[in-house]
């Protein structure tokens, strides 16, 4: 039966066509068994809030299909988006294995399907798998790396424009799909998310599009954008 979002939905992870591809879910037989053992499988729609900065880890969750957004906000309300959790991410890993409360706010940008594991479950996962506690390392390692390169970008860019220069960039060498006028994204992000994403308000990124597409270096249409002169992009980050 379909599902109410279209979503190929996968209840054995032994099963599932990527699991392989992901770092985190390619595991050995029995393990994958023991996974399927303890985990929630979930249909969220687009909006779901997962957990919440600030509020004690109750597990973790495991990203099947579908994207998510994990968000940090200061006192004022002001909102940062610090990553775009992909397919195979586990996400809350570092507060659930501390204890400690989860450092960011989760939310799915689309429909997904994701595996939930209770804390309980997950520590004693790790203690008894040593190839789960070095596919989480990995992945923890990946997303500290992944600050890293945040970092980078949000400091040493002189200009808003070289920060969506670089956000884009980044996006092509991630996912960007191969056409004739140049590399198609699929950015499904509000104006005000990829605001969120580079430090600055909504107005400025509507801009800084606007200028991107009367300089042909940009073609929108719909949630597809087309980067039709690469080059210039890579030009405006060339001297950071």
């Amino acid at each position: 039966m379909p599902t109410p979002y279209n979503l190929d939905v996968h209840n054995d992870c032994a099963d599932c066509s990527v699991h392989v591809e992901r770092t985190f879910c390619n595991m050995g037989p029995e393990t994958m068994k023991e996974l399927d053992s303890i985990k929630f499988t979930g249909i969220y729609p687009k909006g779901s809030l997962l957990f919440v900065e600030g509020e004690q880890p109750r597990g973790v969750f495991i990203l099947c299909s579908g994207r998510a957004k994990l968000t940090t906000s200061s006192s004022e309300g002001k909102t940062l988006i610090v990553k775009i959790a992909e397919v195979g991410e586990v996400l809350g890993a570092s507060a659930t294995i501390l204890g400690k409360p989860y450092e960011v706010s989760a939310e799915t940008i689309e429909p997904s399907q994701l595996n939930f594991i209770r804390r309980e479950d997950f520590v004693r996962f790790l203690q008894s798998h040593v190839e789960v506690c070095m596919h989480t390392a990995q992945q923890l390692s990946e997303k500290y790396q992944s600050a890293q390169r945040e970092i980078r970008s949000l400091g040493l860019s002189q200009t808003t424009s070289e920060k969506l220069a670089r956000l884009l960039l980044d996006w092509c060498n991630k996912g960007g799909e191969p056409t004739p006028k140049g590399p198609r994204l699929t950015i499904l992000l509000t104006h005000e998310e990829v605001a969120q994403m580079i430090g600055t308000t909504r107005e400025t990124v509507t801009r800084i599009f606007s200028d991107f597409k009367k300089r042909q270096i940009i073609e929108v249409k719909g949630s597809s954008v087309f980067i039709l002169a690469k080059g210039k992009l890579e030009a405006m980050i060339g001297g950071a």
